[in-house]
């Protein structure tokens, strides 16, 4: 008996550490698969080290993500949102982010 519920304690634990493992990679990638998804056909890497461009730190990011999804009729929450803010950033700004 005492095997038993050990044995699925031990699965109930590192079957949460695998997914929570897991989410965090799907974090990760989330940013870069909705921009992929639905920005990059307008807006390629030109337009973000263009002159003119309109992203000059972090909260204007995603101001900015946040006005062209709203515009689009995307419809994504705030945590999309921040996730297509943190891969542009990561990719082509380097602003400092907010932790």
């Amino acid at each position: 008996m005492f095997k038993k519920s050990l044995l699925f304690v031990l699965f109930v634990l590192f079957g949460n550490l695998a997914d929570a493992d897991s989410l965090q990679m799907r974090d990760a990638q989330r940013g870069e698969l909705l921009y992929s998804t639905y920005c990059i056909a307008c807006h390629s890497t030109k337009m973000h080290w263009r002159d003119k461009k309109l992203a000059t730190d972090w909260a204007t990011l995603q101001s900015e993500v946040r006005r062209w999804q709203k515009l689009s009729g995307l419809g994504w929450d705030d945590d999309d949102v921040a996730q297509v803010a943190e891969y542009l950033n990561t990719l082509h700004y380097h602003f400092p982010a907010p932790d």
